[in-house]
């Protein structure tokens, strides 16, 4: 005689998928479950179930999903995604819904695992492909609409130059609050433009912004640093995490320690030895790929599963992703509105299932999102000066030591104070740069260069017609 399957058993898969309004697939119900039940039992009781009127079956063959009987329908928008009307979510493709289901089950429900080297063997460049051809294409024609020549005619990284300003802004913002920062983006603004840290925040807020400054100015005020190289991903962690790592020697440095993963059950590669290895392996096999969205993806997925570096993993992933972007003159991806659940969801789908789904939902919906921004932004663009970005420091100091000293704003004044890290060629653009910030400089502005009130108007009534 067949088995009578007990009630309790029918009870626990109503309750494993009751919490889910839009229903769970068969696969993300057979990896909660483990190896605990085979598939052809599960098919049984899933029938059983449909059979008793305790849960329904919507969808047909891979699209099939299980849920409770008496939810309202989902409006069409929703149901074409798959996803929660309720919460911000980017749309999810049944594929990501699947992920998202699992990773939102309690972590005592989701098995313990470890780094799976098959995840990164089974990917060739070049042969191998995250992204669809049909998806790349989409994407490039997204990335390539800016500016008035083909962008590569164009020196690599001019692109995310002209719109330098409003990145350090933008990327520096959303990727910390990615991380849980709380600074909003006028805040950051401020930060950023005038060096004013916001009311009522902690240091390692402030720090985190800051960081994130100087390691986009990396990038793209040099070219030669856009290269997917082991020295360009250390030296973005070593920017990205100054002042934040427990242990200062572990800034820009591969881990020598074992990590965990807050909210997840994954366990990274423990062994010093073995993850300089893999380090250089996934850094390799991230230069050989041609296509600049296939690369920026693949370093999103390997470098967090990696975890190379103590903490600040993920964030050193998303400015590396944009690397490409850069050497080919394509629209920066800025992780701009964002929601922070999704991108954790599409993370952890990573670590624990190998699964890129979710967070290519992410990419995708982020990369057309940052698009939208900077068609905007380029309609009113006015280029930046890159010698002032250059030199913005030592212009501020020789603005300032003139006002300070009460000396008159001449060629000459300013030609006695040109500091050495100016280089000869840009020794006479640099004196003209100088003399222009007198000709606007007043109390409004003059913060910037660290001059108080009492200074400025000291000096003013001096050289008063002088300017």
């Amino acid at each position: 005689m067949p088995r009578v399957t007990p009630q309790t058993e029918l009870d626990q898969l109503v309750d494993l998928i009751s919490p889910h309004p839009y229903g769970m697939g068969i696969e993300a119900i057979a990896r909660v479950l483990g190896d605990s039940l085979q598939r052809r039992t599960l098919q049984r009781r899933l029938a059983a179930l449909v059979a008793q009127g305790r849960i329904q079956m919507l969808g047909e063959a891979r699209s099939v999903r299980y849920r409770i009987p008496g939810y309202p329908p989902a409006p069409r928008a929703v149901a074409a995604s798959v996803q929660e009307p309720t919460e911000a979510y980017v749309p999810t493709s049944p594929q990501g819904e699947e992920i998202k289901a699992y990773v939102r089950q309690p972590r005592a429900l989701r098995a313990p695992v470890g780094y799976k080297l098959e995840f990164l063997e089974q990917y060739h460049p070049n042969h191998t492909a995250y992204l669809t051809q049909a998806l790349r294409d989409q994407l490039h024609t997204l990335g390539r609409a800016f500016g008035q020549s083909p962008a590569d005619q164009t020196p690599a990284g001019t692109f995310a130059r002209d719109i330098l300003n409003r990145l350090l802004i933008d990327l520096s913002w959303a990727s910390s609050q990615l991380e849980g920062n709380t600074y909003s983006r006028l805040d950051t603004q401020r930060l950023i433009e005038f060096g004013q840290a916001a009311d009522g925040k902690n240091a390692l807020e402030t720090q985190m912004i800051l960081n994130h400054k100087q390691a986009i100015e990396y990038l793209v005020l040099d070219p030669a640093h856009a290269q997917v190289t082991p020295d360009t991903v250390i030296a973005l962690h070593a920017f990205l995490s100054d002042g934040l790592m427990a242990d200062p020697a572990a800034v820009g440095r591969v881990r020598r320690r074992a990590v965990e993963i807050g909210g997840s059950v994954y366990l990274p590669v423990a062994l010093p030895q073995r993850l300089e290895e893999l380090f250089g392996i996934v850094i390799q096999m991230a230069a050989e790929i041609a296509d600049p969205f296939e690369q920026a993806f693949f370093l999103m997925v390997h470098l967090p599963y990696l975890q190379p570096f103590e903490d600040v993993n993920k964030r050193v992933s998303r400015l590396a992703a944009n690397i490409p972007f850069i050497r080919h003159n394509l629209c920066p991806l800025s992780f701009i509105d964002v929601p922070q659940q999704a991108y954790v969801d599409a993370m952890i789908g990573v670590y624990e299932l190998n699964r890129i789904e979710l967070l290519r939902d992410v990419f995708v919906w982020a990369y057309a999102r940052s698009c939208q921004q900077y068609v905007a932004v380029q309609q009113n663009l006015v280029p930046p000066d890159i010698l002032r970005l250059r030199y913005r420091q030592a212009l501020g100091e020789v603005v300032a030591a003139i006002v300070r000293n009460g000396e008159a704003p001449t060629q000459a004044a300013v030609q006695a104070r040109v500091p050495p890290t100016v280089a000869a060629p840009d020794r006479d653009y640099f004196i003209q740069l100088v003399l222009q910030e007198f000709t606007a400089l007043h109390p409004g502005n003059a913060v910037r260069f660290g001059i108080r009130p009492l200074e400025l108007a000291a000096w003013t009534e001096k050289h008063r017609g002088a300017q």
